[in-house]
């Protein structure tokens, strides 16, 4: 677990932030998820949660680099394993508030076992997937969620294999929350942010985000997308609304919001133990005492 870094808040008024020096392209939409990310706490903080009970974990990736500028503890993880560390940060304190930042890449490739089985379990913790459909941090491979025909170095023929639907596969795979954000709507962002936060149980939330240097064909896509009515519908509704956009570069509707949100048990509350230092707001070292 890293310290918390010096605040900027005593330094320039902004809470939150850290003094590091951002290295990501000018104009990348990872500037607004963080921004939509730092509100969504600071909403929070105001309404009663406690900054210390923040944490966060992230894989490689551009995404990856939210470690060093948003100001809450936690791990940065390996390649594809954002989601298994955030749930032993939150089995090690069932108290915290974990989030977990992933890429597209990061989660659905080597991460794939991880995300699926993290539907299943259901764990406490927040997943927020940046999702720009390349290897942006490697020179723009395809990921599994790029679009047939992409044209990368590692493949100058073309992508030949469908994408992947994160939302679909979520909702299939059991997830208690799904939810789509575009990364340039940073209030709409902020507001799903906070409610997978309070939801209790595994939440997914994919931002869709254009790369400024690779896979610029996907990009622009604001016309297309709307926001979904905020409201309770059924798995068939859900994943109805899941198969109108398929990653491909076409003219469908994306659209955008709460797919799903239902209340199961989550991983805490099936195991007695956990369940009872988190309803007592006590960690593992308070049991040897």
């Amino acid at each position: 677990m890293k310290k918390h870094k010096i605040n900027t808040q005593d330094k320039k008024g902004v809470p939150l932030r850290t003094i590091q020096s951002s290295s990501w392209c000018p104009g990348c939409p990872d500037y607004m998820i963080l921004e939509s990310s730092r509100r969504a706490i600071l909403s929070l903080i105001q309404q009663g949660y406690k900054k210390e009970n923040f944490a966060m974990s992230t894989g490689v990736g551009c995404h990856g680099k939210i470690f060093d500028y948003l100001n809450i503890s936690g791990v940065y993880g390996l390649h594809g394993r954002a989601i298994p560390t955030a749930m032993g940060i939150k089995l090690g304190n069932p108290n915290l508030n974990v989030l977990a930042f992933a890429g597209d890449g990061d989660t659905y490739s080597e991460g794939m076992a991880h995300f699926i089985h993290a539907c299943r379990f259901n764990p406490d913790i927040t997943l927020i997937v940046f999702d720009n459909q390349s290897f942006s941090l490697t020179t723009g491979q395809a990921t599994p969620t790029s679009q047939l025909g992409y044209k990368s170095k590692a493949e100058p023929l073309g992508e030949f294999n469908q994408p992947l639907n994160p939302i679909h596969l979520a909702l299939s795979a059991g997830a208690s929350f799904v939810g789509r954000c575009n990364a340039r709507d940073e209030i709409h962002t902020q507001k799903i942010i906070e409610r997978a936060i309070q939801h209790e149980g595994f939440s997914f939330i994919e931002i869709i985000q254009d790369c400024v240097v690779f896979n610029l064909e996907v990009n622009n896509r604001d016309k297309r997308m709307y926001q979904l009515l905020d409201k309770n519908r059924s798995m068939k509704q859900a994943l109805k609304y899941a198969q109108e956009f398929n990653y491909n570069n076409e003219n469908s509707k994306i659209p955008l919001g709460i797919f799903y949100q239902k209340h199961r048990n989550s991983l805490n509350e099936e195991w007695p133990i956990l369940h009872k230092l988190a309803k007592s707001k006590k960690t593992w070292g308070d049991l040897k005492k």
